[in-house]
């Protein structure tokens, strides 16, 4: 069996058992028995309403569950970023999701460094700084941290310095049975065939992708075909990202073709959480919704025959 093929099983559940890290991604469907996937909710969703003190972050299972209907959360380390190490925090978090029935999938990291950066000091130290988001993955009992790639250099130069970050970070999480995946999100992380390069690179079974709809702007004037990335990534993928930012009146997302998307997601055997993560023209509330009515619409149609 080539690693494709073992991340491709490593989504089912037959291989629930000696994977770790990899149950949650693959939960089982309560809340949508007729797809071939269940839904979650990406926390920058709600960015803003977050930003401006609107609402607070322990309140976003609470929010997510009741407000939209959904079970489970994939939350963006930004709005609780003092927090990582607070183990009573951490367990306030715990005992929210335990009591709602909600579960807690993914930390999306930013801010700790860039580890395709070319130094590598600076690279060692970004490294070390996502340890305590692996420890508190773990804490929570997410099964993945979500980091970026981002860096300096040539094409091949970046991608060196992402193995080399990518290989010592998942290392690390391995211990503590954390997935390191990696998202589509700007630079050549948003070049399908640059970052599956990379992982196939890695070649550690808890480092794949979370591939996303949108994010495939490689540069100002350089836009990767998304149909393209997201095949190209759904090999390695540990979860999967619904964008959506423009609704035409139908409903139908302007810029993605929600049904072209999950074939494509189904086709590559996935039946894990998919998230939506929105961030456009509605009210973050309305846009979910939204977001989410496509998903579920498109999600249908795609799934017509699969044997759940």
């Amino acid at each position: 069996m080539d690693r494709k093929e073992f991340v491709q099983l490593g989504m089912t559940a037959a291989v629930f058992t000696s994977v770790p890290g990899l149950i949650s991604a693959c939960n089982s469907r309560a809340a949508s028995p007729d797809l071939f996937f269940d839904i979650s909710l990406a926390e920058w969703s709600l960015h803003n309403h977050l930003f401006d003190g609107k609402i607070d972050h322990l309140d976003f299972p609470k929010i997510t569950k009741e407000e939209f209907g959904i079970h489970a959360v994939e939350y963006v380390n930004q709005f609780f970023m003092d927090k990582a190490e607070d183990t009573s925090y951490l367990d306030e978090m715990n005992s929210r999701c335990a009591d709602l029935g909600v579960e807690q999938l993914i930390i999306m990291v930013d801010g700790e460094g860039d580890l395709a950066t070319a130094d590598q000091s600076e690279r060692t130290e970004a490294v070390e700084n996502h340890y305590k988001w692996v420890h508190a993955a773990e804490h929570l009992g997410c099964h993945s941290i979500r980091v970026n790639t981002r860096g300096e250099g040539t094409r091949s130069e970046q991608k060196k310095a992402a193995v080399d970050g990518l290989s010592r970070l998942s290392t690390y999480a391995e211990d503590f049975g954390i997935n390191v995946i990696v998202e589509n999100h700007g630079g050549y992380s948003s070049d399908g065939q640059w970052l599956s390069g990379v992982i196939e690179e890695v070649g550690m079974d808890n480092c794949g992708t979370l591939p996303d709809f949108g994010n495939f702007r490689v540069s100002d004037d350089n836009e990767y075909d998304r149909y393209k990335g997201v095949q190209e990534l759904m090999p390695y993928a540990m979860g999967v990202s619904a964008k959506g930012m423009a609704f035409d009146e139908q409903g139908n997302e302007k810029n993605i073709d929600y049904e072209r998307m999950l074939t494509i997601v189904k086709e590559a055997g996935y039946t894990g959480y998919i998230g939506i993560e929105y961030s456009g023209e509605l009210g973050e509330y309305e846009g979910i919704r939204a977001t989410k009515k496509l998903l579920e619409k498109a999600g249908a149609a795609v799934s017509e025959g699969t044997d759940n």
